[in-house]
């Protein structure tokens, strides 16, 4: 058809015109289930599986479980099925999820605070050694994670857990999950402010609450008035770190936006100062924000940092106080930079009260039941009640008389939980890893403890703190791109051309000083096999480059491509 002037179409070419279909947010009415998790949820809430698994899944067996609540709500109660023995990670993407999935399960016990009696962690360690096969690793979440459970089996772990005030409520799923604090919370000497009332409070109100159950996605939080800066707030979804307000005292900067996985930010600050007792109020309304605001049309978008990066803090903060506060929040400072790179609270340090607690790292957050249980012993034969877990994968007693340490030091000792580790074996960190892990695509907690054997015999005089994080696959639960070597696991080609086991390599991240993601260099990928060398040859050369005082993630910033490969 010729152009006319009663027809100028005709000589454009046409455009497809689509409508807008929303990004699913409850508040702007988009109530239709956009993607199959929304229907589920829609469905039921996922908090009611729980009945259904004590009256008639652990009563019939795994075959009896509705999909929906085995790979959906099941999730609310800290349960996930964990990968079946013998599938390789060259397959993680191609099978089916009831090809991958075994008839075991991962249950998360939710430690919130990371604060522990030890008459709980003996009742872990015995549930570990009763139910999970031994297995009980301790998470850069400050939980505990079995593997092996059977779902007959569950009624009975959740009775003796929940006897002694612990539970598996919203471990997982859309839902707020464990709230990390300062697992040194009212005993460290350089203490801003106690958080501990505040994470109580949330969780009274917040946990099993059905008005909060059923959210865009996960919900990770922080609550933390240490100093050191030592719940990775960066990358929560909200976080309340400790400052002191000129006018007003300690209380908390407010901090939204942050998380990892593929598309990875790192949190920011609302400028708003929080005293203490109004830290509930406020979690409130930002997980309110998330789930009346949040995108719920693509699981891909349906963090809360998406919707921080596209509002903005200006407009996020004016929501949150106009809408959900009806008040306006206090301006107030940004916390300081810590005067330590370690925020693991490992080593012996003294407590307000002249009393002392002591921190140990076990490789790569990897311990059993047995361990668990001789932890709690030797805390209470040194006068000690109480311990707590890190976001380091870490543990601390606290409370230990002056008198009592040096033995409570050789007792961690013979258990080969040292409280002066090498920076090695202090700094890495390893996920779950192909052994159980449906997404994974690599070995990790195996591989991270042979790294540190090797790194410890072969650079034993190397003294600067260093971060390596192993990942199985990209989701970055290990938080590769804030390490000073974060190692994301993939399938690479070794010199012979086969398809093996290996890592893309990130270099330079940090949270604390300077916060920032990790710099990839072109093309550098290892193989599990060539690990060792590849961390040895960087760090030898970091040690022979550095200036006084530099740290590893500033010289990779001026470093060449050939220093670091």
């Amino acid at each position: 058809m010729a152009a006319t002037p009663q027809n100028p179409a005709a000589s454009a070419p046409r455009r497809k015109v689509s409508r807008h279909r929303g990004e699913g947010q409850w508040a702007a009415g988009h109530f239709t289930p956009l993607n199959g998790n929304e229907q589920f949820k829609k469905d039921d809430d996922g908090l009611n599986v729980r009945t259904r698994i004590e009256t008639i899944y652990s009563k019939r067996g795994f075959d009896s479980i509705d999909p929906n609540d085995l790979r959906g709500r099941m999730r609310w109660w800290g349960l996930y099925t964990q990968r079946r023995p013998g599938i390789d990670g060259g397959k993680t993407a191609i099978l089916e999820p009831e090809e991958l999935d075994d008839e075991y399960f991962m249950l998360r016990v939710r430690i919130d605070g990371g604060r522990l009696t030890t008459q709980q962690l003996r009742v872990i360690g015995e549930v570990s050694q009763e139910f999970a096969r031994g297995t009980a690793d301790i998470t850069d979440r400050q939980n505990v994670q079995y593997h092996w459970i059977r779902i007959e089996d569950v009624p009975t772990i959740w009775e003796r857990l929940e006897a002694v005030g612990l539970s598996t409520t919203e471990a997982c799923g859309d839902t707020p999950r464990v709230i990390l604090g300062s697992p040194v919370a009212g005993i460290a000497a350089d203490e801003i402010i106690d958080g501990t009332p505040a994470i109580d409070e949330i969780h009274r109100r917040i946990i099993g609450n059905k008005d909060f159950s059923n959210l865009p996605r996960k919900f990770k939080s922080a609550v933390s008035g240490s100093p050191l800066l030592d719940v990775a707030h960066e990358i929560n979804d909200v976080a309340f770190v400790g400052v002191v307000h000129p006018e007003h005292g300690p209380g908390f900067d407010l901090w939204v936006g942050g998380g990892l996985s593929t598309n990875p930010k790192i949190g920011v600050r609302l400028g708003a100062w929080v005293p203490l007792d109004e830290v509930p109020d406020v979690y409130e309304g930002v997980i309110s924000i998330f789930r009346d605001y949040g995108y719920r049309r693509l699981r891909t978008r349906a963090r809360l940092k998406f919707l921080v990066a596209d509002w903005g803090v200006e407009k996020f903060r004016q929501v949150l106080e106009d809408e959900y506060l009806q008040r306006k929040l206090v301006d107030g400072p940004a916390p300081a930079q810590p005067v330590e790179r370690w925020r693991d609270h490992v080593g012996v340090h003294r407590q307000q009260d002249g009393r002392f607690y002591v921190g140990f790292a076990p490789r790569v957050g990897r311990v059993d039941g047995t361990t668990l249980a001789k932890i709690a012993d030797l805390a209470e034969a040194h006068g000690s009640g109480r311990v707590s877990t890190t976001v380091e994968q870490k543990m601390i007693v606290l409370d230990v008389v002056e008198d009592q340490v040096d033995s409570l030091v050789e007792g961690l000792q013979a258990l080969d939980l040292t409280v002066h580790p090498s920076p090695f074996r202090r700094g890495t960190m390893a996920c779950t890893g192909i052994e159980y892990c449906k997404l994974a695509i690599v070995e990790t907690k195996a591989r991270g403890i042979s790294l540190i054997d090797e790194l410890e015999r072969r650079i034993p005089d190397f003294d600067e703190p260093i971060t390596i994080n192993l990942n199985g696959c990209p989701n970055a639960c290990a938080r590769i791109q804030v390490a000073d070597i974060g190692l994301k696991g993939q399938l690479v080609l070794d010199d012979q051309g086969r398809q093996v086991e290996g890592f893309q390599v990130h270099l330079g991240g940090a949270l604390g000083l300077e916060a920032g993601f990790g710099r990839k260099v072109r093309g550098l990928k290892v193989t599990s096999q060539e690990l060792p060398d590849y961390v040895e040859r960087v760090l030898k050369r970091f040690q022979k480059e550095r200036e006084t005082g530099e740290r590893f993630a500033t010289w990779v910033t001026r470093a060449s491509e050939e220093a670091l490969s």
